[in-house]
C-alpha cells in the first residue's frame, strides 16, 4: 500500500512543477491600469499648472495673454517685497464687490468666465508694479514673494461667471481673473485671457463691478 501511495504521490509532485496541474494565483490589483494613471497624471498637471498660472506666481506664461494682448519672453525682476506697506493692510472688513466676468466681442455677445479663479490683490507698490509691467506691459515677471499670499483674498465664479467677495476691508485692489476663449477669439485652441482692474472699496459697501474686456 506504501508502495502505491509514494508512486502515486512522486507522479502528483511532477505534474504539479511541469504545468500539467494549475498551481494557484493570487490576485493582482493594477493600480496603473490603461486610463487610471494617465487620468491621475493629468490631474496632477493640472495642479500643477493651475498653481504656474497664479496671477501672481508666474506672469505672463505662454497660455495666458495679458491686458495688451500680448507677451515677451522677457523676465522682469520684481522689487523688494515692501513688508511696511503690507503690515499696515486691513487683513478683513465689511465690504463686498460681486459682479460677472466676461469676454464680450464686437457684436455685444458675452462669453462668461464660467468656474474660474478670481483674487483681490491690494494696490502697493509691489502689485502696482505686477499690474504695469506685467498685466498692461506684457512682461514676463519672476514668482512673488510668498509673504503676498497673506494678502490675496480669493473667490470663484459660477457657470455665468458670477463672483462675490465677502468680508473685504477698505481700500484700493485689483480684481483680477482669466477667461477661457477658443474660436470666439480667433484662436485654434482655448487659451487663458487675463482681466484686470483697479476697484476701491470702503466700509460696508456693496460694490457692483464686472470684470470685462472686448475681443
Amino acid at each position: 500500500m506504501s508502495k502505491y501511495f509514494f508512486i502515486s504521490t512522486t507522479i502528483l509532485y511532477l505534474l504539479f512543477f511541469t504545468g500539467c496541474i494549475g498551481q494557484p494565483t493570487a490576485k493582482v490589483t493594477n493600480s496603473n491600469q490603461s486610463g487610471d494613471s494617465g487620468t491621475l497624471w493629468a490631474e496632477s498637471s493640472n495642479v500643477d499648472l493651475d498653481e504656474n498660472d497664479n496671477v501672481d506666481v508666474s506672469d505672463l506664461d505662454k497660455n495666458v495673454i495679458g491686458g495688451d494682448g500680448t507677451s515677451t519672453e522677457q523676465t522682469m525682476a520684481r522689487i523688494p517685497f515692501p513688508e511696511g506697506e503690507y503690515s499696515s493692510l486691513a487683513r478683513s472688513g465689511k465690504g463686498t464687490i460681486e459682479g460677472s466676468i466676461y469676454l464680450q466681442d464686437a457684436y455685444g455677445t458675452k462669453i462668461p468666465g464660467a468656474k474660474t479663479r478670481l483674487y483681490l490683490n491690494p494696490v502697493t507698490s509691489y502689485s502696482r508694479q505686477w499690474y504695469e509691467y506685467s498685466y498692461l506691459g506684457g512682461h514676463k515677471m519672476g514668482r512673488a514673494d510668498s509673504r503676498l499670499f497673506n494678502y490675496l483674498k480669493f473667490t470663484a465664479s459660477d457657470d455665468m461667471g458670477r463672483f462675490a467677495f465677502y468680508g473685504v476691508a477698505s481700500g484700493r485692489y485689483y480684481l483680477i481673473g482669466t477667461v477661457e476663449c477658443g474660436t470666439q477669439c480667433g484662436y485654434a485652441t482655448p487659451r487663458k485671457i487675463r482681466i484686470a482692474t483697479e476697484v476701491v472699496i470702503n466700509g460696508n459697501q456693496v460694490l457692483e463691478q464686472d470684470l470685462s474686456r472686448g475681443i
